[in-house]
């Protein structure tokens, strides 16, 4: 199995460097993540730069907005944010973005920042909003909550998107309230197919695709 795992602040990018370093399959991304607003200075990003040009990772990340926490300075966020995305144009890496009732920003961000392409993740917004995305050239990551009866909105769109899919601290419906992991995509995968009326394999042959084209990831031996 192959992962890209992102960072969310700069004290912790050495410590996944070296944890990707011994594990066969994980790819590290480095960003400066929102929802550690309080660890940011505003040299990371020059340090981000650097860090890039000397690692090489596949993707930045994980950045972008989140107006859901109150006390997280929007203003702040979006120095950070815009400053990744010149880094991901400027030395063309996909990025991992979350958008947590700020997909409208985030894509205002997109446009103002030039060509860009990456990974909209835990994705909840508007089938509107998706389009707007696809046609920026980014995808749209689809974890647990896909998997909850109630999520109608979510899972009219996940019926007729383009296909990714992503593992993150949203558990599913069968482990709600748990810990969540890798392993649980299976889970995802199976109510994605039941959705669009597909087989699991065509699903993940698919995502696994996306991810090796988005990421530049070494195809799997």
């Amino acid at each position: 199995m192959q992962q890209v795992i992102p960072a969310v602040d700069a004290e912790h990018w050495p410590q996944l460097r070296d944890i990707c370093r011994t594990h066969t399959g994980l790819f590290p991304a480095y960003g400066l993540h929102p929802m550690f607003l309080k660890s940011h200075q505003p040299d990371h990003l020059r340090m981000l730069g650097d860090w890039i040009a000397r690692e090489r990772p596949l993707a930045i990340g994980e950045c972008g907005l989140d107006f859901f926490i109150e006390d997280l300075d929007a203003d702040a966020q979006r120095l950070y944010f815009d400053g990744q995305l010149a880094l991901a144009r400027d030395f063309d890496l996909p990025v991992i973005v979350h958008a947590r009732r700020a997909v409208d920003a985030v894509i205002a961000s997109f446009k103002r920042a030039g060509e860009l392409r990456g990974v909209v993740h835990s994705f909840s917004g508007s089938p509107e909003q998706a389009r707007q995305l696809w046609q920026l050239g980014f995808l749209i990551g689809i974890g647990g909550p896909a998997t909850y009866a109630r999520a109608n909105r979510l899972r009219g769109l996940v019926a007729k998107m383009p296909l990714e899919t992503d593992a993150p601290d949203q558990p599913d419906a069968e482990i709600r309230g748990q810990r969540n992991e890798p392993a649980r995509l299976s889970f995802v995968c199976e109510t994605i197919a039941q959705l669009r009326g597909e087989d699991s394999a065509t699903i993940a042959a698919a995502t696994a695709a996306n991810a090796q084209r988005l990421f530049n990831l070494p195809k799997a031996s």
